[in-house]
């Protein structure tokens, strides 16, 4: 009998490692609070005392010395996942300066990463297995893309000898970057489990590097703001700006992009139309005619018609937006799955990567159905992407928002398993969520969070949505499980169907509680299935939020959405 369990989805951890994991979880716990503790005061101690050396030297610039520098960068890393692994590689940077300290650790994590990055192509020319080597590829796209981030925050540190600590932007948009470095990994170690590649750990000793120094850059400019401002530094947040009167969309999108979303008929650069009315036929057409790496918006309209391809725009596809004739009358539609011997990463009907994505008005379908388990139907690594009255339909792993910032408003999702799954800093505003009934024996997961480091600022907000049954709904259904350690998931002012199971949430792991590092809330939701009194005890799930704590997970707080939502012209709700 084929149950819930039986399903290896994406990235599925079995026991024994979990357990494990929790354990060295409790430990690094345990380091990092009595670090805390210490950190301020030595942090104050070596500032203070280079500073008023500074002073003593009538403003001569003072080469720190190895002792001062060497305490510097030991009280930054105290604040790490990794404090042994980030003083051995920091040392020799010789500054008692975090900002440096920070910046030198950057290049400490590019070197480690295109060292190890060059397994792909080693293990690829040893191996006869397609679906490993469909899975190395995965690994080969997604390293890539994690260079790439890595080349992103570099250049806003050095942002034209702007001072990184003055540019609370530059902070945020670093700490999204290196986030996505890596959940980026972890989609390589997954591939690779999924193809049950016999060389698994081997890959992952050889990117432990590389691993454990972009969690300690991480963990360094996450922390780097507060310590700071009780260092007296200056740290000059921007203002948050209002959103516009009248509007429903986060401020981080332009006026040019909220024009864009809210024209009935922008403007093409190429229309696709099925029936040859257009300038091609097919989406892929489109997408070969875009420019790469352009700053300006290049528009795709597609016509209403069902268009039966799969398409992906990599990272060098950027400000791109497709918008259809309606969520069901331009449809997209593929049907690669899991079980056909392609990666979850892969199936995805349409993928994005490229930053500033936009779609409006159209649909993505995968139909490989219920039986052909993972079969994604839009994959999202887009910064910064922004999708409004879209639907994305298929069965488990329906929507895939991967990594990176991402805002969803109006949309319909509709699935079975874990079907809104991935690890990007994501908020679902006014959405109807449609589980669906999935095969006999098995149980709906609406979403599956992916975080793997306490320091991502990643996770799945839901807001303002209706949850209601697709179809003749009789499977127990939760509003989500707890894929990854510290996966983070809250539901908040949404109305919930009475269909959902008292308990709320599900365990990743029968007769398994998750660990306490997960963090899974409700807030002010309504409907006969929003009452928590008969949800799960776990210590990582809290049943009601204060205000100020749900105040984190909106789009201003969340996705850090003063920055470019208004851009897009998407309509969204500050709080």
């Amino acid at each position: 009998m084929e149950t819930i369990n039986s399903f290896k989805g994406y990235g599925k951890v079995d026991e024994l490692e979990q357990q494990a994991f929790k354990k060295k979880t409790r430990k690094r716990l345990i380091i990092i609070s009595i670090s805390s503790v210490l950190l301020i005061a030595m942090i104050v101690g070596v500032v203070a005392g280079t500073v008023i050396h500074s002073k003593s030297k009538s403003g001569a610039d003072d080469v720190p010395s190895t002792s001062t520098s060497a305490a510097a960068i030991k009280a930054v890393c105290s604040v790490t996942e990794y404090p042994n692994s980030c003083y051995s590689s920091l040392e020799s940077s010789n500054s008692t300066d975090p900002q440096k300290i920070f910046a030198f650790s950057l290049t400490v994590v590019k070197n480690s990463l295109e060292t190890a990055s060059t397994f792909t192509s080693d293990y690829m020319n040893k191996m006869d297995d397609p679906v490993v080597k469909e899975a190395l590829n995965v690994c080969a796209t997604v390293l890539g893309d994690a260079a790439d981030s890595l080349d992103d925050c570099i250049s806003s540190v050095q942002n034209g000898g702007k001072n990184l600590i003055s540019d609370g932007s530059s902070i945020d948009d670093c700490k999204t970057w290196l986030s996505t470095v890596l959940t980026d990994e972890e989609t390589c170690f997954d591939a690779l489990y999924e193809a049950n590649a016999t060389f698994v750990e081997e890959v992952k000793l050889l990117m432990n590097n590389s691993t454990e120094f972009a969690s300690n850059s991480l963990a360094i400019i996450s922390k780097l703001h507060t310590l700071l401002t009780n260092f007296k530094f200056p740290f000059n947040r921007r203002r948050l700006l209002a959103a516009a009167e009248g509007s429903v969309f986060p401020e981080w999108v332009s006026a040019a992009d909220r024009r864009l979303l809210q024209q009935r008929n922008p403007k093409p650069d190429v229309t696709v139309a099925k029936d040859g009315s257009g300038d091609v036929t097919t989406l892929k057409a489109a997408v070969a005619r875009i420019r790469k790496k352009s700053n300006t918006r290049f528009v795709i309209y597609v016509k209403r018609g069902l268009y039966l391809e799969n398409v992906v725009l990599d990272k060098s596809y950027t400000n791109v937006m497709i918008y259809g004739d309606g969520k069901n009358l331009s449809i997209i539609s593929g049907n690669k799955n899991f079980v056909d011997g392609t990666p979850t990463f892969s199936t995805a009907t349409v993928g994005v990567a490229g930053k500033g994505f936009i779609a409006r008005d159209i649909g993505f379908k995968n139909t490989a159905g219920a039986a052909k388990h993972q079969a994604v139907a839009f994959r999202s690594g887009s910064d910064q992407s922004v999708f409004y009255r879209c639907s994305f339909e298929a069965f488990q792993d329906t929507l895939y928002p991967h990594s990176n910032r991402q805002f969803y408003r109006e949309c319909d999702i509709i699935g079975t398993v874990d079907f809104i799954f991935g690890n990007s800093a994501v908020v679902l505003q006014n959405c109807s969520i449609f589980p669906r009934q999935p095969m006999p024996n098995q149980f709906v997961t609406i979403t599956a969070q992916g975080k793997v480091d306490p320091n991502q600022n990643t996770g799945i907000s839901i807001q303002r949505c209706t949850i209601s049954p697709f179809d003749k709904l009789t499977a127990q259904t939760y509003l989500g499980r707890p894929w990854k350690t510290y996966a983070t998931t809250v539901v908040m002012q949404t109305n919930i169907g009475g269909f959902l199971n008292p308990l709320g949430w599900a365990r990743w792991v029968q007769n398994q509680d998750p660990p306490k590092t997960i963090f899974y809330a409700e807030y002010q939701n309504t409907g006969p299935g929003a009452n928590t009194s008969g949800r799960v005890k776990w210590a990582g799930y809290k049943p009601r939020l204060t205000p100020a704590e749900a105040n984190k997970y909106n789009v201003q707080s969340f996705v850090q959405g003063s920055s470019w939502l208004p851009a897009t012209n998407v309509a969204f709700d500050s709080t």
